[in-house]
């Protein structure tokens, strides 16, 4: 018998612990699932904590190293990481705009938040705390906690997160300006410890089935108390948080990317749009702009006349730090977290989920669920508690196959303007196709 997608797996997860919860509230077992149930989720968040930094440590020293021809592409490098850095940064103030516009945590009845708020009293007293000390604090102070005075302390508290990706930013850099005999070595080790990190991603997504349950289970118990009629609000107000994560990732896909392929990239939308509609296709199914890449580079290559040397060296760059709908959902699912829990987040702390939303899509691996673990370092950067994770797990698998969406379709806008002002785009390649 055919094993069981992973993403019905941890749907079918999520159903049961929404089911359970509700059934634990009505037969008076909460103190049951707050001690023999719950556990099994908060493990599972200690898993996403536990691969978090090593993840990103080691994808942006393999990001990094892998740009080693960048001085006979030096131009192209430039472009296109500055291009895939402004999209970016773009998708992650869009988020945070709509977000603090809608306040879809805010939809919470006053007495959940307070309840929320409550919960985690200590922690909103710590953030008001770090608040006032940093108002005590000079201008570039921002900047000079980036820079680590001791990374290995650094890479045992997740909530130094940029001050490790500084670290591995310096250290690809330094790897690439070295001889290359001399660099071969260590780009083959982190390429292997890569590989590695990666499986245990995979290893650790197959435990989420169980930890969703988990992490349901508790979370409707905690929510509903012993009254299972709450858990129907907790569901309206997921579907509110669903929409605005959708509208963000639509004005991407329908707004900004149409500005750019338009404007710069000289083509009309509906033809890139035809060109790479398999491609978005797959990766709305496989939720992976890795698993899409070899789809993505012929589709920009055969239907919208991208000479391979830009698709070979944009695209598989594209698949690995640019994420713009992983980012923007990030800063949503950010900021929707601290509103359910009664926090207010000052412009100073946004503009961190900014740099660090940016900087973490970076090291963000093309496989399913890498976006929740990208979450786990944004949340603590902010100081969110990372417990509100599970408000926004039941509906992140359809949201994931959105956003990867978005992700490649990024990917190959950029590919488009780059090839264009490289002047390497071939608009024939269209009209010999028929979809000009």
């Amino acid at each position: 018998m055919k094993k069981l997608a992973l993403h019905w797996q941890i749907l079918i997860g999520m159903a049961l612990g929404v089911a359970w919860g509700v059934f634990a509230s009505s037969n008076g077992l909460i103190e049951f699932t707050a001690d023999w149930i719950k556990p099994f989720g908060t493990i599972f968040i200690n898993l996403l904590k536990l691969i978090a930094v090593p993840l990103v440590f080691v994808s942006l020293i393999t990001g990094v190293a892998s740009l080693s021809d960048i001085s006979k592409l030096s131009r192209i490098g430039s472009k296109t990481i500055g291009l895939y850095l402004v999209t970016t940064v773009v998708a992650v103030v869009l988020g945070l705009t709509i977000v603090n516009v809608a306040e879809p945590g805010k939809a919470f009845s006053p007495e959940k938040r307070e309840e929320f708020k409550a919960q985690y009293a200590a922690t909103t007293t710590q953030r008001s705390t770090d608040a006032a000390a940093v108002e005590q604090q000079g201008p570039l102070q921002a900047l000079i906690d980036i820079v680590p005075a001791n990374i290995f302390t650094s890479m045992t508290d997740n909530s130094k997160m940029l001050q490790v990706i500084f670290f591995a930013l310096l250290f690809g850099i330094a790897l690439i300006l070295i001889p290359v005999e001399k660099s071969s070595p260590v780009n083959a080790f982190f390429d292997g410890v890569n590989l590695v990190i990666l499986k245990m991603v995979d290893i650790i997504m197959m435990a989420a089935p169980y930890g969703v349950f988990a992490l349901l289970a508790g979370l409707v118990v905690e929510f509903a108390g012993d009254d299972p009629s709450a858990a129907v609000e907790l569901l309206l107000v997921l579907g509110y948080y669903c929409i605005v994560v959708i509208i963000g990732l639509a004005i991407m896909m329908l707004v900004v990317y149409p500005i750019l392929v338009v404007t710069i990239g000289k083509t009309r939308y509906i033809d890139f749009f035809k060109g790479i509609f398999p491609a978005q296709m797959l990766a709305l199914s496989t939720s992976s702009s890795a698993a899409t890449l070899p789809v993505t580079m012929e589709r920009c290559e055969e239907r919208l006349g991208i000479n391979r040397e830009i698709t070979s060296f944009v695209l598989p760059l594209g698949a690995t730090i640019n994420m713009d709908g992983t980012s923007l959902y990030q800063a949503v699912a950010a900021v929707f977290i601290a509103q359910a829990y009664g926090m207010d987040l000052s412009l100073m702390t946004q503009v961190g989920i900014v740099m660090t939303a940016t900087l973490a899509s970076i090291g963000a691996a093309a496989v399913p669920g890498a976006g929740v673990v990208m979450l786990v370092i944004v949340l603590q950067q902010a100081g969110i508690p990372i417990e509100g994770i599970a408000l926004i797990l039941a509906p992140d698998r359809i949201l994931d196959m959105l956003r990867t969406t978005v992700n490649i379709t990024g990917d190959a806008t950029v590919a488009m303007v780059v090839a264009r002002t490289e002047g390497q785009l071939h608009p024939p390649v269209l009209e010999d196709v028929g979809i000009n």
